[in-house]
């Protein structure tokens, strides 16, 4: 992510479409930055029919909030023996250390995701 100036020298706003993808199709899920600032990160993520791999699972240090925007997936979490399937608008927030992984992602059209990545308040005021 870079900083643009305007002419008066003075920061410029950064416009984009969440659902824009330059490019060809990717056999890989893409990750862009979209903000960061002190203690989060705002990404978008398009998958297309990935999922992760056997026996991995994501074991973050920090919260994650994730909404689906379009098509499908599920998530599947080490504390529960059954899939959470995700439709468009469905959220969740999952905690530091919450060791979860996708199931599966929509192989049919694009998959879009929102996450925000971000420090938890509690554990940073001890």
């Amino acid at each position: 992510m870079s900083i643009h100036y305007l002419h008066g020298g003075g920061p410029k706003p950064d416009f984009g479409n969440l659902f824009g993808v330059d490019g060809p199709q990717s056999p890989d899920e893409r990750f862009d930055t979209l903000a960061v600032g002190k203690g989060v990160r705002v990404e978008r993520i398009v998958s297309t029919g990935q999922a992760s791999p056997e026996g991995f699972w994501y074991d973050n240090p920090h919260e994650e909030w994730v909404v689906l925007l379009s098509g499908g997936a599920a998530l599947e979490f080490e504390a529960e023996t059954e899939h959470r399937t995700m439709q468009p608008g469905d959220y969740v927030r999952i905690p530091a250390h919450c060791r979860h992984r996708v199931a599966w992602t929509h192989a049919g059209e694009p998959t879009f995701w929102l996450a925000i990545h971000y420090e938890n308040a509690a554990a940073g005021a001890r």
